[in-house]
């Protein structure tokens, strides 16, 4: 019970590493507000896990403000994951659609921006938060073909560290994890097609053999949000299975 008595926003709760996480923190005592762009897989694992299901878009600024309403409304906030993300397909870097790269940007860099306008007031007036943000080795140890994605995990790994030095001095940390692929609803995005082969050259760059699972992104994330991590703050933890070794 690491996180008895502490709430909880995982944004992307509906499905993936988000719904792992939502799924350790209420495991571990939180209560969990699962949030999802699509309110029917929100509300699938809320109600597996006693959390409440909320629809959001993340990259709507209009949407992130109810969103904050909704939420404080029911009371204070000690923990915000910023995990909802999109991918482009696979391809040439100058061939990406403008569109993509719109989409790209919004769901993965502009959603934490906006969720921090939303939520950090509040975290500062209590003096203390916990803000975590999923990353991926893409931002690290980026693969060909993956450009703009690569480049937006990048981003937020570094959005994470200035987060959490200015941030500091009022008691808020923020960190971040970095998966490798996993068995996900992106990882078909990312590999461009899903084919024994292809999973297998995949998985030759990860030492430990395996995807990342839900249930990894929970257990790191759950240490990372707890007071067992009260020192670190500006980490980008690699759950990779050593891929960027």
């Amino acid at each position: 019970m690491r996180l008895a008595n502490k709430t909880a926003i995982v944004t992307g709760g509906g499905s993936g590493f988000g719904a792992g996480i939502a799924r350790k923190f209420a495991a571990e005592g939180a209560m969990v507000f699962v949030v999802d762009i699509n309110p029917e897989a929100a509300q699938t694992i809320a109600n597996e896990i006693g959390g409440l299901a909320i629809a959001c878009d993340v990259g709507s600024a209009v949407s992130v403000s109810n969103l904050a309403e909704t939420v404080l409304s029911q009371g204070p906030l000690d923990i915000l994951v910023n995990n909802a993300g999109v991918t482009h397909l696979p391809g040439a870097m100058e061939d990406i659609s403008e569109d993509d790269f719109d989409r790209v940007f919004t769901v993965n860099m502009k959603s934490v921006y906006l969720t921090a306008r939303a939520f950090v007031p509040h975290f500062k007036s209590r003096n203390a938060g916990a803000i975590l943000n999923v990353a991926s080795t893409a931002g690290v140890s980026p693969r060909p073909r993956l450009n703009w994605y690569n480049a937006s995990k990048g981003w937020m790994i570094t959005a994470t560290k200035t987060m959490a030095v200015e941030l500091a001095p009022q008691g808020i940390r923020v960190n971040a994890i970095n998966p490798v692929a996993g068995e996900t609803p992106l990882l078909k995005s990312f590999m461009g097609e899903d084919t024994p082969e292809i999973r297998a050259k995949f998985l030759s760059t990860i030492p430990l053999g395996r995807f990342s699972t839900p249930e990894d992104m929970g257990n790191a994330a759950c240490f990372l949000c707890s007071d067992e991590a009260s020192m670190i703050t500006g980490v980008a933890m690699e759950v990779d299975g050593g891929r960027c070794i």
